[in-house]
């Protein structure tokens, strides 16, 4: 029975994937579901997270009803993102929007929210928001400028990936690690295993190269 349990997961960021493998878990689908990410008005960063984190797994499991070997699938999804104050910003996909976020975020504090919704075989909703505040250091201009040469920011909700080489510009981070990388796996598989899926099943076969 344990072997049957198959997980969706509505996304194909490969952040979100190898997170998921670092906790020994496995999608047996990749689902990426298309939502429009547009902020509502006057709406908080932490609403836009749950708010998108829920309608990507919405879309993803109606999309499954019609396929009878994924159609009692979990399905996970997640959307993080990227706030000064109230401000929300973008998921970088030009080098100028890339430069203002990180001139925004250049020696002071910011949040990172993450959004985290589990729909059950059964059909129940489960969700969580997880909060970490970073700090980065002042950046000079040809940090800067080396960083955004880098390309790592492309795509990246705030315009840096702190996993890679924006990591160096981190002077304090508050809470979840793996939040701001894209999925917070504490809460994530925590939220698996209170619904029934056997996350350690996979664990079972010996240590992960």
């Amino acid at each position: 029975m344990t072997a049957l349990q198959k997980l969706v997961l509505a996304s194909a960021s490969p952040r979100r994937i190898e997170l998921l493998q670092q906790a020994g878990v496995e999608a047996d689908r990749l689902l990426p579901a298309d939502v429009d990410e547009t902020p509502l008005r006057a709406e908080h960063p932490r609403s836009l997270a749950k708010r998108l984190s829920k309608a990507k797994a919405e879309k993803a499991h109606a999309s499954l009803k019609t396929e009878s070997d994924f159609s009692g699938s979990f399905v996970l999804a997640a959307d993080t993102v990227v706030a000064v104050g109230r401000r929300i910003l973008p998921k970088a996909e030009f080098v100028d929007e890339a430069s203002n976020c990180l001139r925004l975020l250049s020696g002071r504090s910011h949040r990172v929210y993450s959004g985290v919704c589990l729909i059950t075989p059964d059909g129940k909703v489960r969700q969580r928001l997880v909060e970490t505040r970073v700090r980065f250091k002042r950046l000079g201009r040809e940090e800067l400028e080396s960083y955004l040469a880098s390309g790592e920011w492309r795509g990246k909700a705030g315009g840096y990936a702190v996993q890679g080489l924006a990591g160096s510009f981190v002077v304090k981070l508050v809470g979840s690690y793996t939040n701001v990388v894209g999925l917070p796996l504490y809460e994530t598989i925590g939220l698996l295993t209170a619904e029934g899926f056997q996350v350690h099943f996979g664990w079972l076969s010996g240590p992960r190269a």
